[in-house]
C-alpha cells in the first residue's frame, strides 16, 4: 500500500497527536519516507473528540487529507463511530478493546484489539496509553520497522519519561506479534 493513510482517533488528553507525530517522525526522519500530519481537536483540553490523519509514502505526498482510510486506530468510542464509516472495506481497524465496542462487521483487513490502558497502567503511567497502541499499530501494520519506532518515541516524548515510554512502546510491540502471529494462524483475535 503506497501512499497509506492512517488516522488516530479518540479524546483530548489521550495523546493521539502525539502517537500521530511519533509514526510520522519514524517514517520521515528515520525510515526516509515523506509523511503529513493534520491534526484535529475541539476547544476543550481534555476530553473533546480529537483525531491525527497521516499519509504515508515512498514519493511526496501532493494532497494531505484523507476521504478514504487504511488504518484507523480507534482509541474512544466516539472515535471509532465517527470514523469507522471512512476507512475502506481491505482496510484495517485497531481499537483499545476497553474503550471501543464495534457495531459493525470489521473490514477484511482485519480487526485488532489491546487493552492499551491496562497494559499503561501495569507500566505505571495512564496516560502512555498512546505509545502503547503505537508499538501495537506497528507490529500488526508492518508500516514501520521497530527501531525506526523506538527512536522516534524516545526523541518524541518528554525528557525524563523517554525510559518509561519505551516500555511501554515494547509492552505494546509485544503484544502486537502476539495478536498478528495469531491473526495468520487463522486464530480469532481479540
Amino acid at each position: 500500500m503506497d501512499p497509506i493513510g492512517i488516522r488516530f482517533a479518540g479524546f483530548g488528553g489521550q495523546g493521539v497527536i502525539l502517537a500521530g507525530m511519533i509514526v510520522g517522525r519514524a517514517a520521515t526522519i528515520y525510515e526516509n519516507r515523506h509523511a503529513t500530519l493534520i491534526q484535529s481537536f475541539g476547544p476543550e483540553a481534555r476530553g473533546s473528540a480529537c483525531s491525527a490523519q497521516l499519509v504515508i509514502s515512498s514519493k511526496p505526498v501532493l494532497y494531505p487529507y484523507l476521504d478514504r482510510t487504511d488504518i484507523l486506530v480507534a482509541l474512544s468510542q466516539e472515535g471509532y463511530t465517527r470514523f469507522a464509516p471512512s476507512l475502506k472495506p481491505d482496510g484495517m481497524l485497531i481499537l483499545e478493546q476497553d474503550l471501543v465496542t464495534p457495531t459493525c462487521g470489521g473490514p477484511s483487513g482485519g480487526t485488532f484489539a489491546i487493552p492499551a490502558t491496562r497494559i499503561a497502567e501495569e507500566v505505571g503511567r495512564r496516560l502512555i496509553l498512546n505509545v502503547v497502541m503505537v508499538g501495537f499499530t506497528a507490529a500488526v501494520t508492518g508500516i514501520l520497522s521497530p527501531e525506526a519506532a523506538r527512536r522516534a518515541v524516545r526523541d518524541s516524548v518528554p525528557k525524563g519519561t523517554e525510559s518509561l515510554n519505551l516500555e511501554a512502546f515494547e509492552k505494546g510491540w509485544n503484544f502486537g506479534l502476539e495478536v498478528a502471529g495469531l491473526a495468520a494462524r487463522g486464530r480469532q483475535v481479540s
